[in-house]
C-alpha cells in the first residue's frame, strides 16, 4: 500500500507558518491539531510515498478522543476493531489469569472507544483527513537536512532530489521519531539508548488459525524474560502478533527481516503454551526492530520543538507510544493558539505540561515490563494478584491514562 501525497503550488510565507519535520502519525496528527487552530502548516517526509510500516497499534480512548475531535475516526473506523476484553495469560502454565473488559464498557467509561488497528490504516486516515484541510501542504521527498533560528523564526534547509531549499517558518517541530534530525540539531547530547530488547513482529489471515482466534480479543501472554500479544486487525480478516523478549541485536530500523529460529530459542516449548508457539508458527514472514528510549532533559529550543518519539521514546509495555505523540500533538496545538504571539514561551509551555504526564507512562511501561516478565514466585504472586482484583478492578486502574483529555 502506498499513500501519494496531494500536489499543492507552494503558498506564500505567513507569520503563522509552522513547519512540521516527519509525516508519521505524531507529524500528521500535529498538522491537523495546528490547523485546527488557524495555523498555516507545512509537512516535511524524504519519503517519496508513505508506504506501509509496522503492522498492529493499539488505540486507546485517550488518542481516539482526539482523533475523533480532528475528524480521523470516522475515516478510519470501519478498519478497526473493538476488542472485547483483554485476555492475560501465564505462559508456563497456559491458562487464562484474567480478562480485562475494554468494549462498550470502555467506550461509555471514557466517552471514545479502545481500538485496534493497522497502523497503515491509522496513517491513511490521518493522511485522507490531511488532504480535506487547505491549511496543509505536504512535501514529500523532501529532507530536512539543518535549520537556522532568527529573530523572526526558524529557517528549515531541505533538499527536494537535487534541489536544495528554504522553508520559512514561525516554528519548527521535530515529529522526525527516534532518529530525529531536529533532535540531533537541537540537542545533540539527547541519543537514543537500546533498552536490550527486541520486538518481531508478523500478521497471519484469521482464517488459518483455529476458531478460538475469531473473537475480537486482545491476548497477552506473560513469560519469562519475553512476552507475546495477538490481536485482529482489518476488520477481523488478520491478527497481528507482536513477540518481545531480551537481545543484543540493537540497529536502526523497523522492519529488518526476523529469524524465526531466535524466537524458536526464545519462545521454547519447555516455556511457552502449544497455543502460543502455533501463532507464532503460523506467521509466514517475522520482521523484527530493537527497542530504543529517547529521554530529553529539553524539548524546545527558541522556535524548535520536539514531539513524540523524537522526544520520549519510551518501551512499548502500556501501548502508549502512538497515544503519547497525538496528545502531543493536541498539547502543542492548544499552546500555541493560547500564545502565538511568543512562540517561545508557549512552546515551553506545552513541555512542561506533557513532560509529568510523560514521565509517569514511561515509569508504568517500565514497570510493566518488570511485572510480563517475572518467574517462578514472583510470577505466581502476579498471577494471583491479578485474579483478586479482578478484570473490572484493573480496568480501572488504567482511568489516569484512558480518561485524559487535552484541555
Amino acid at each position: 500500500m502506498r499513500f501519494e501525497g496531494k500536489s499543492r503550488l507552494i503558498l506564500p510565507v505567513a507569520s503563522r507558518t509552522i513547519v512540521v519535520a516527519g509525516a508519521g502519525i505524531g507529524g500528521l496528527t500535529a498538522a491537523l491539531a495546528l490547523a485546527k487552530q488557524k495555523f498555516r502548516v507545512v509537512v516535511l517526509e524524504r519519503s517519496a510515498q508513505l508506504e506501509e510500516a509496522g503492522a498492529g497499534i493499539q488505540l486507546s480512548p485517550n488518542a481516539t478522543h482526539i482523533l475523533n475531535d480532528l475528524g480521523v475516526n470516522m475515516l478510519l473506523e470501519s478498519r478497526a476493531v473493538v476488542p472485547d476484553d483483554i485476555s492475560i495469560s501465564s505462559a508456563s502454565s497456559g491458562k487464562e489469569i484474567i480478562r480485562i473488559p475494554v468494549g462498550a464498557s470502555a467506550a461509555f467509561r471514557y466517552g471514545a472507544p479502545y481500538w485496534v488497528a493497522h497502523r497503515a490504516d491509522l496513517q491513511a486516515a490521518l493522511l485522507a483527513r490531511v488532504h480535506e484541510v487547505p491549511d496543509i501542504m505536504l512535501m514529500l521527498g523532501t529532507q530536512l537536512e539543518d535549520f537556522a533560528i532568527h529573530a523572526k523564526g526558524v529557517t528549515a534547509v531541505t533538499r527536494r532530489g537535487v534541489a536544495r531549499l528554504n522553508e520559512q517558518a514561525k516554528v519548527l517541530i521535530g515529529a522526525d521519531g527516534v532518529w530525529s534530525t531536529v533532535r540531533s540539531r537541537a540537542f545533540p547530547e539527547a541519543q537514543p539508548q537500546f533498552s536490550g530488547y527486541v520486538a518481531w513482529r508478523g500478521t497471519v489471515a484469521t482464517n488459518a488459525l483455529p476458531r478460538e482466534f475469531n473473537a475480537p480479543r486482545v491476548r497477552l501472554w506473560l513469560g519469562r524474560d519475553a512476552h507475546l500479544v495477538a490481536y485482529p486487525l482489518r476488520g477481523g480478516g488478520r491478527i497481528n502478533v507482536v513477540a518481545i523478549g531480551t537481545g543484543q541485536w540493537n540497529r536502526p530500523g523497523w522492519s529488518e527481516p526476523g529469524d524465526p529460529l531466535e524466537l524458536s530459542r526464545l519462545f521454547p516449548a519447555s516455556r511457552w503454551p502449544p497455543a502460543a508457539r502455533w501463532l507464532i508458527g503460523a506467521v509466514e514472514e517475522w520482521r523484527r526492530w530493537a527497542l530504543f528510549e529517547v529521554s530529553t532533559a529539553e524539548w524546545s529550543k527558541g522556535p524548535v520543538a520536539l514531539l513524540g518519539d523524537a522526544a520520549h521514546a519510551m518501551l512499548p509495555f502500556a501501548a502508549q507510544g502512538a497515544a503519547m505523540a497525538i496528545e502531543d500533538a493536541a498539547v502543542l496545538g492548544q499552546c500555541l493558539a493560547q500564545q502565538p504571539d511568543d512562540i517561545e514561551a508557549a512552546l515551553k509551555h506545552y513541555a512542561a505540561k506533557r513532560r509529568p504526564r510523560i514521565a509517569r507512562i514511561r515509569r508504568a511501561a517500565q514497570q510493566n515490563g518488570r511485572i510480563y516478565h517475572m518467574s517462578g514466585p514472583m510470577a505466581f504472586a502476579r498471577n494471583t494478584t491479578m485474579r483478586l482484583l479482578g478484570g473490572a478492578r484493573l480496568m480501572a486502574r488504567q482511568d489516569w491514562i484512558y480518561d485524559w483529555r487535552a484541555a
